[in-house]
């Protein structure tokens, strides 16, 4: 979105019109979508994170300085949303799980409700592999990854939203998508860590 496109859009929700919340699901809402699903693995999950961004963005727009990015501040407000999902679910006793079977273990492996069944058993278990992956990152290091790549932040941005200076971030997520490629390397058979 075009800063002009993105200054009105801002303006009418800060109004309360339901078009500039459109505008701004329909700019940021796959990114928003991508972050989330590889955060939890799950789509259902994703969307219902998408879902709760949207609900704070509607209490919280007014709050927000023009002076600063709106994609850093909109993806806090993600990384704030996923972090109380965390602490809801960890809070939760195991017995009043309200959707039983359905409970993640959101610091272990990720579930894979990746590609449908039309899709090529290639990419299904590229994608599992790849959540997998991404679910053996220490939390930092996942939270970095996912907000540069999947969230398409810039490393300024992520480290603006961690409060983690940019050389930090920049090692991390270095050192993320080498453990990740050498994670879906062992997943493959092969050893590269040795090559």
């Amino acid at each position: 979105m075009e800063p002009r496109q993105l200054r009105a859009a801002i303006a009418s929700a800060r109004d309360n019109s339901a078009e500039g919340f459109r505008a701004l699901l329909e700019a940021y809402g796959p990114r928003l979508y991508g972050y989330f699903y590889r955060t939890t693995g799950d789509h259902h999950d994703a969307e219902d994170l998408v879902g709760e961004v949207m609900l704070r963005l509607v209490r919280e727009l007014k709050r927000y300085d023009e002076r600063g990015k709106f994609e850093p501040w909109l993806f806090r407000i993600a990384a704030n949303v996923y972090r109380d999902r965390i602490r809801r679910r960890r809070a939760r006793p195991s017995g009043q799980s309200l959707s039983a079977g359905q409970e993640h273990d959101w610091a272990g492996e990720l579930p894979d409700d990746g590609p449908g069944p039309g899709a090529p058993a290639e990419a299904r278990e590229a994608s599992e592999r790849l959540n997998k992956a991404i679910a053996r990152l220490d939390e930092n290091t996942r939270q970095m990854v996912l907000l540069r790549y999947f969230g398409q932040l810039s490393f300024r941005e992520v480290a603006e939203l961690t409060g983690s200076p940019i050389g930090t971030v920049l090692a991390r997520v270095h050192r993320g998508m080498r453990q990740l490629r050498e994670l879906m390397g062992a997943d493959d058979g092969t050893d590269r860590a040795t090559t």
